[in-house]
């Protein structure tokens, strides 16, 4: 994206775009200088299956009171109304186990329907602010008519709203009560020690401390259908075999800001701890932040 004059010209493969205004609605803001969101902002994952329970299901949707939090609502699907079951949220980038996400899940629907059966199986992404309201407003007042809206942690069709209204507004240079309280520039965010904390120090591990430490398996140790970090002369390289032994070997350096990545066996991915991007066990990059496939190797 480049500014001329009054106008900016956004870049999209073939295409080029003129305009005024820019709004910045993808997801996690990928434009890393100015704003810096990748120091308030984190992703959080979380998993979701759709059940046949083969019984007549409730009306509504609802979520449990206790920890760990599950939701359950219903979804129509080839005529039969299904059952959806979400949980096991984490941060993304923490290596998941089976047993703590879909596995979790299935429990619980044994649990209330014993002879259910599980048709599918996804997981999503939030991006998650520190105080845990969206940021929604202008980006940076180093960007004077480009706008945001992004961390509406998982309240995104209501938020969405909130954040168009507001941004609408903006542009119209209409006063709007509420966008002190969503102001991407507000310092109150930072109040979060614990939080700002935690995205400082996963990012200096990743960026520096776990380059250094050296890889905790071999080649030989990668069973089937699994992957991991290995050392191979004196690099890291991400190693990842498919059921049939197949080899696909990447640099396991995330393309948006160089963070050492994490291998999620039970998607089959590779992820960000940092700021969340995935990419699969191939190196095709699948989430933003980052917008480039990751380098890949040939070891035949």
């Amino acid at each position: 994206m480049q500014k001329f004059d009054d106008t900016y010209t956004t870049f999209c493969n073939d295409f080029k775009v003129k305009s005024k205004y820019v709004i910045v609605a993808t997801h996690y803001p990928f434009i890393n200088f100015p704003g810096l969101y990748f120091t308030k902002i984190y992703q959080s994952s979380s998993y979701l299956i759709a059940v046949d329970t083969k019984k007549t299901l409730f009306n509504g949707m609802y979520i449990s009171a206790s920890e760990p939090a599950f939701s359950f609502r219903t979804a129509k699907y080839n005529g039969k109304e299904l059952l959806l079951i979400g949980g096991g949220e984490h941060k993304t980038g923490e290596p998941p186990s089976y047993e703590y996400t879909y596995g979790a899940l299935e429990a619980v629907a044994k649990k209330y329907y014993p002879d259910c059966e599980i048709l599918f199986r996804w997981d999503t992404r939030d991006c998650i602010s520190l105080d845990k309201i969206p940021y929604v407003g202008p980006y940076s007042s180093l960007m004077p008519q480009v706008f945001v809206g992004t961390g509406f942690k998982k309240w995104g069709m209501t938020l969405s709203n909130v954040s168009a209204n507001i941004v609408v507004d903006e542009i119209l240079q209409k006063e709007n009560k509420y966008a002190y309280l969503f102001n991407p520039s507000r310092l109150s965010a930072f109040k979060n020690r614990d939080e700002f904390k935690n995205i400082l120090v996963q990012s200096a591990n990743s960026l520096l401390f776990n380059k250094l430490r050296p890889a905790q398996m071999n080649f030989d140790e990668i069973a089937n259908d699994s992957g991991s970090i290995i050392e191979i002369n004196n690099q890291k390289v991400g190693i990842y075999k498919d059921p049939n032994g197949k080899i696909f070997a990447v640099k396991p350096i995330c393309t948006h800001l160089g963070c050492q990545l994490s291998w999620n066996d039970v998607d089959k991915t590779w992820d960000c701890p940092c700021h969340g991007s995935r990419f699969d066990f191939s190196g095709k990059n699948l989430y933003d932040p980052a917008i480039r496939d990751l380098e890949t190797y040939d070891l035949d």
